[in-house]
């Protein structure tokens, strides 16, 4: 296995709740209101739509995906979600610090150092939201490849921390058999005082719909059963899915950075004014250069 190379699953696909839109030149992140799978490829007019995208939403109210059903790949809650505080380096994309609260790996010019971590309201470092907590979710949608996954990538708290919760919890109730419970993830609403009382959406999962919680865990028992009676093991699955992310100082993908950074570190709001300013300025310059060209004819 190649050091330093973080061996994660392979990824067919990306969840999200939001998307990118254009103004004034620049690149934004925009929130939306319902669910996005699209797939690796990227075109001018921003990322290539999942065939599962359309797939789910025929049966969808009003055409909005809110739910979407899916299995987790491991049986280790913490496998199918890492999350971490991260300060990624707005140029490259690149994380240059990761830390979960009490230490951290941080990237210094005499290389990476184990410190101490304060968390992101308490670190000089990463003071002025340059660091943020950043989860990254694997899910398996749909069964035509048993290994592969989508990735939802957030740095919500709601989203993390409610992620976090529900797959410790199933993990738990289902006696370690958490990846052949039948779950979904459900796009839900909050409206908080911070957000001046307009929604804000986050990402929970639940179990499937039209299952009770009983159900589900006997239903992940039988699975398992039939999957190790077939000569599966999940548990070697697990132990080299844990090998695999520790195979590197940090985990992030070399493609995707630019869309980290485009997504999660838009820019300010003196970017986006001095951008209207700029397209003001260009407009008014050709209103004025119009009676000068009308002239020379």
């Amino acid at each position: 296995m190649i050091k330093g190379l973080a061996i994660t699953p392979p990824v067919l696909g990306r969840i999200s709740i939001g998307r990118v839109v254009e103004k004034n030149g620049i690149r934004l992140p925009k929130k939306d209101d319902q669910f996005t799978i699209t797939s690796q490829i990227q075109e001018k007019d921003g990322w290539v739509l999942h065939p599962m995208d359309e797939e789910l939403r025929k049966d969808s109210p009003n055409g909005k995906l809110r739910t979407i059903p899916v299995r987790m790949l491991f049986n280790d809650a913490d496998l199918n979600l890492r999350a971490e505080y991260t300060m990624f380096d707005r140029k490259s994309g690149r994380p240059m610090c990761v830390g979960n609260g009490d230490s951290c790996k941080r990237l210094t010019q005499s290389g990476v150092q184990s410190l101490p971590c304060p968390g992101p309201t308490l670190c000089e470092f990463g003071k002025g939201g340059l660091c943020k907590p950043y989860g990254r979710l694997n899910v398996k949608v749909g069964d035509d490849d048993d290994l592969g996954t989508f990735i939802f990538r957030t740095t919500g708290y709601n989203s993390i921390r409610t992620l976090a919760a529900r797959l410790s919890y199933y993990q738990a109730v289902s006696d370690g058999l958490l990846a052949y419970m039948p779950l979904e993830l459900k796009l839900r609403g909050k409206s908080t005082t911070q957000s001046h009382r307009t929604p804000i959406y986050y990402v929970d999962l639940v179990i499937k719909e039209g299952l009770s919680l009983q159900e589900a865990v006997t239903e992940a028992g039988e699975k398992a059963r039939q999957v190790k009676e077939l000569g599966v093991d999940q548990a070697a699955l697990d132990a080299a899915a844990a090998k695999g992310f520790c195979n590197a100082l940090f985990e992030y993908d070399e493609d995707e950075m630019n869309q980290v950074v485009e997504e999660f570190y838009p820019p300010t709001k003196d970017a986006e004014e001095n951008a209207v300013d700029s397209s003001s300025v260009v407009s008014k310059l050709q209103n004025d250069l119009k009676p000068a060209q009308s002239a020379s004819r």
